[in-house]
Order: structure tokens, then C-alpha cells, then sequence
């Protein structure tokens, strides 16, 4: 089936490059990629096959495992007519001592894309930089734009619109935060930041995602205050107190974020039709409650699901 999409013009071409931070993106070219996944979304709805990618492979190079990246990519490479490599760094040279440098070069001359999920936001820069082929971040310990990317489809989705909607996120200034700010900031969105004194985002990508949001009419904000937080929320947002790599943190972590717990009484603080996020996977009486994750206003799994077509619509873009 062909690809019944409105093409970019000659300056927002997205071929060929890199998906490192939401930063690199521009508002259009991000409405773009999630028309693209609306429209991919609807095509499998209704059985339709499309193939972009026919004949076209994505290496991808795993550190951390994972469940929604690895399945997410993998099935939609095989969706989009492509085949999918996993590339356990165990397994690679990468694994023993080979130079990323070299390791791009290499997969370069094989496939037609990289995904990388890994800890070090530098091995994915250093990886683009000696790759001729896109890359893409499948997460590293700064950032997690991917995941993001769908979380705006899906905010998208239910709210009709991304401009001016508030968004409350409650939790560790992990990556999440990070790449939240940097989408809400682009989108002109109004983002705060609920998290304990020791556990803010950090300061420069939080002064990077300020500056952006200035031009957007969005807003960004960090506070400790999670009830003033939820005020009138759109969405409200949390992710684990303890992200993966910090397991031995976990108990102190539970003490210094009593009270951030998301509960029904923070989402009666928040507009009626308040929308509940998690990136997943969640510890139900941790970050959040049984009662809220799994209620009305939840769309966890939507926002799941979304990781799938908001990835297609990446790779077609960068590798089609």
C-alpha cells in the first residue's frame, strides 16, 4: 500500500537523520512524525499493509534490557517491510572493547538504521557521529525521547490539542523529565515538575528546555510541592522512584519520596478529565496507586501501545 502522507517541504526533510534529543526536532517536524503515526495507527487498525520499509534493516544495539523498546521496534520494522536485528552488546564487539567509532562504521556498511538503548547519552552522540546511516536514542540514562514521542501522540490523541496543555509530572528528575521538558517546551506546552530537594532534573538541560519554551509560549517549572503541582492538571505523569541502575537506591529513595506518591486525591485536585501517564513498567503502591493506574483516567496502555506507531512513523521518516 502506498504512503498517503503529506510530504515536508525541501527544509524539513527528515531523511537520513538522527533522533537523539527532541531538542534536534523541530514543532513541525514533530507534528509531522505523529501525523505520520496517526496515519500508520489507522492503517493497521483496519488490516491495511504498509511497507516503506521493504527490504531495509534496523541493527539494534541493547545495553539495558527492556520490554516496550525491543517488542516496539522490533515489530515495527517487521510491520513497515523491514527486518530487525537484536544486537545484545554481550554479544558484539561493541561488548569487548571495540571502539564505538569503529562498531558505526561497520553496522553502517550492513544496515540501514541503528537503535541503540544504552546508559551513556555520549556513546549514542559518538555512535551518530561516525554512523552514515540515522540513529536512533532507544534510551540512555539523560534522555528518552522515544518514549516521549509517543506520549505526545497520545496526549494528542485524547485532548485534540498539545498547545497549552498543563502536564504535571510527580517523581525523580530522571530522563523522563528531561525528555518531557524538552517535548513540552518544543510543543507549547506549561510542564511542572514535582520532586524532592536532591532529585530535580538536571540544571542545564532545565535551562535548555526554558530558553526553548520562551519561543513556544510554553512554560517550564521545577518545584517540591507535588499537591500545588497537580492543580488543574491536563495530565499528570510519574515514573519509578528507582530507574533501572539504581536498585541498591531503592530504599532511601522510598523515604525521600513519601508524599509523591500519585493517589486518587491527587487526581481530584486535577481537572475532571485529568489523563494519567507512566512510561512503564510501574510499581502499583509505589509512584503510584492500584486505584489510580488502573481507573478511569489511566491510559497507560494507549500510551503504550502509541511507543509502536510513534516508532514506525520515526523510522519511515529517517530511514524511508
Amino acid at each position: 500500500m502506498t504512503l498517503k502522507v503529506i510530504p515536508m517541504n525541501d527544509k524539513q526533510q527528515l531523511h537520513g537523520r538522527d533522533f537523539l534529543t527532541l531538542e534536534d526536532f523541530s514543532q513541525d517536524e514533530l507534528h509531522y512524525i505523529m501525523d505520520l503515526a496517526d496515519y500508520l495507527k489507522i492503517q493497521r487498525q483496519n488490516g491495511n499493509v504498509v511497507e516503506p520499509l521493504k527490504g531495509k534493516t534496523l541493527g539494534m544495539i541493547f545495553d539495558k534490557s527492556s520490554t516496550r523498546t525491543r517488542v516496539s521496534f522490533e515489530t515495527g520494522i517487521y510491520q513497515l517491510g523491514g527486518t530487525g536485528l537484536f544486537l545484545n552488546s554481550n554479544d558484539i564487539q561493541i561488548g569487548r572493547g571495540e571502539p564505538i567509532s569503529d562498531t558505526a562504521q561497520v553496522l553502517s556498511g550492513y544496515v540501514d538504521g541503528i537503535m541503540i538503548r544504552t546508559f551513556s547519552q555520549s556513546v549514542v552522540e559518538e555512535l551518530a557521529e561516525f554512523a552514515s546511516i540515522p540513529v536512533i536514542n532507544g534510551l540512555t540514562d539523560m534522555y528518552h525521547p522515544c518514549q516521549v514521542l509517543a506520549d505526545l501522540q497520545t496526549i494528542r490523541e485524547i485532548k485534540g490539542t498539545l498547545s497549552g496543555i498543563k502536564i504535571a509530572y510527580v517523581g525523580d528528575g530522571n530522563n523522563m523529565a528531561h525528555s518531557l521538558m524538552l517535548g513540552a517546551a518544543i510543543m507549547g506546552m506549561e510542564l511542572v515538575i514535582a520532586t524532592p530537594k536532591g532529585y530535580q532534573p538536571d540544571a542545564k538541560i532545565t535551562k535548555k528546555a526554558q530558553s526553548i519554551a520562551a519561543k513556544h509560549h510554553a512554560s517550564i517549572r521545577i518545584q517540591e510541592d507535588p499537591e500545588i503541582a497537580v492543580h488543574l492538571a491536563d495530565v499528570i505523569y510519574t515514573d519509578v522512584w528507582a530507574s533501572m541502575g539504581q536498585e541498591e537506591e531503592q530504599v532511601i529513595r522510598e523515604q525521600d519520596f513519601a508524599g509523591y506518591q500519585v493517589t486518587s486525591d491527587f487526581i481530584s485536585r486535577a481537572k475532571p478529565d485529568v489523563t494519567f501517564m507512566h512510561c512503564l513498567p510501574a510499581h502499583r503502591g509505589e509512584e503510584v496507586s492500584a486505584e489510580v493506574i488502573d481507573g478511569k483516567h489511566s491510559v497507560v496502555f494507549q500510551q503504550a501501545e502509541n511507543r509502536l506507531h510513534a516508532q514506525k512513523a520515526l523510522m519511515t521518516a529517517l530511514m524511508g
